[in-house]
């Protein structure tokens, strides 16, 4: 019997014919082109057994420990349309992703609470704050940390407006001709539209808003400030009070007219907006983290995401015991219990 004869080159290296096939022309053809296909199917398994590797090398690289895509989410406080806010805040998401090589998304939440809440439920891990939702946020969540304000943050500010109609004029004295006016606060959890003013209030009148005013007061809730400004530009309510900020952009873009909104009293400067980072952040993208994030955000001139934070100033570093006299003021207010 013939004897078959092994090959000791790589497998697929073409095998002796079987000895049934060999001197006929039919039998060969049929055989080369069953092995053509064998050939065809190995090359492919080792193929598709490549990629898979390389596939789990990226997995590796951007899934965390429990399988899932690290990414870092953000969210802010609303001050204009809640449906704006991802596509206002694509600036900022673009930055971070190039600056940090992460994927970065925009989460929109609904109103301040949600942002809080959010936050606190590890559903975002970056968050551009107000004061008091900044120091809300912080207190439920531990090592939580404000790494970032604007220039002008740690002297913020707010306007109480009135509308033409009323005939109140700009002072340096708090005006209590205010006091027989409808009025409208922002969100009910705003620094510069809620906290802040009635901490003003109580102190240059020595009531609260509800006994200062002959009228209740109102609230414009998610609208906030850019809901305050339109409604007293409007004449739909007389008075209110929200951030400077929002008033200043609001009216350079011709969105309010400040001779039909005036503003007619100045507060004095408070810390206010921050951002503010998750401690998990750490531990999805690994120590030291939070210290580039903080760095990336100082370091931005992108006119771009400075406008979409109304912080054409620039960003300097914040600590979270810049806003100890927020919480001092929050608590003796009511606004907040640790």
């Amino acid at each position: 019997m013939e004897k078959r004869i092994k090959s000791h080159t790589f497998f697929l290296d073409m095998p002796p014919m079987p000895m049934r096939f060999r001197g006929g022309y039919n039998g060969h053809y049929k055989y080369m082109k069953r092995e053509r296909i064998l050939r065809g199917v190995v090359l492919a398994s080792i193929y598709a057994g490549a990629i898979a590797l390389v596939s789990c090398g990226k997995n590796e690289e951007t899934n965390n420990a429990n399988g899932d895509e690290k990414v870092l989410r953000i969210t802010a406080i609303t001050d204009k349309k809640v449906s704006d806010q991802s596509i206002k805040y694509k600036a900022l998401s673009d930055y971070l992703a190039k600056e940090l090589g992460v994927k970065v998304e925009y989460v929109n939440s609904q109103d301040y609470s949600a942002s809080v809440n959010r936050f606190a439920n590890n559903e975002v891990q970056l968050v551009w704050f107000g004061g008091l939702t900044g120091v809300q946020a912080r207190a439920r969540v531990e090592g939580s940390r404000a790494i970032v304000q604007g220039v002008v943050d740690p002297k913020y500010k707010s306007y109480f407006i009135a509308h033409e109609s009323t005939g109140l004029e700009k002072s340096d004295e708090f005006p209590k001709g205010i006091a027989d006016l409808t009025f409208t606060f922002g969100s009910k959890k705003s620094t510069s539209g809620r906290l802040m003013p009635t901490w003003f209030i109580q102190k240059e009148t020595g009531k609260t808003p509800e006994e200062f005013f002959s009228k209740p007061v109102q609230f414009t809730g998610k609208a906030s400030h850019a809901g305050t400004a339109n409604a007293v530009n409007e004449g739909s309510v007389q008075a209110g009070v929200l951030s400077y900020k929002t008033y200043d952009s609001m009216a350079k873009s011709g969105e309010i007219d400040p001779n039909k909104a005036k503003i007619i009293w100045e507060t004095p400067g408070y810390a206010d907006y921050n951002f503010t980072a998750h401690p998990s952040l750490d531990e999805t993208f690994g120590a030291g983290f939070i210290d580039k994030l903080q760095k990336a955000l100082i370091d931005c001139k992108d006119e771009e995401v400075l406008k979409v934070l109304k912080r054409e100033e620039g960003l300097i570093e914040a600590k979270n015991e810049d806003f100890a006299n927020i919480v001092t003021i929050a608590k003796e207010l009511g606004f907040f219990k640790e």
